[in-house]
């Protein structure tokens, strides 16, 4: 079928550099793009990613975890008294 298309610069351009690219008659790229573009219209969306949550453990007794600076002062006190076991 012969038809008038007018195409945007760049996608005129886009569609060019693709045929001089892989040495196909700009016809055959254009039509073959038209078809991907309704092909990926036609496809069912992706489904949605789920992620099923695994419960690691409650907080450790007396830490309030709604207190990020005391978690993050205990976890270092626990830290030195470790290296302080080792020796270092």
């Amino acid at each position: 079928m012969r038809t008038t298309l007018t195409l945007d610069s760049d996608v005129a351009a886009d569609l060019k550099r693709r045929a001089r690219k892989t040495g196909k008659p700009f016809k055959t790229v254009l039509n073959d793009a038209v078809r991907a573009g309704l092909r990926a219209q036609d496809a069912p969306p992706p489904r949605p990613y789920r992620l099923k949550p695994i419960g690691m453990g409650g907080p450790m007794p007396g830490i309030n975890l709604d207190k990020a600076l005391q978690l993050a002062g205990a976890l270092e006190d626990e830290e030195i008294l470790r290296k302080l076991e080792l020796g270092k």
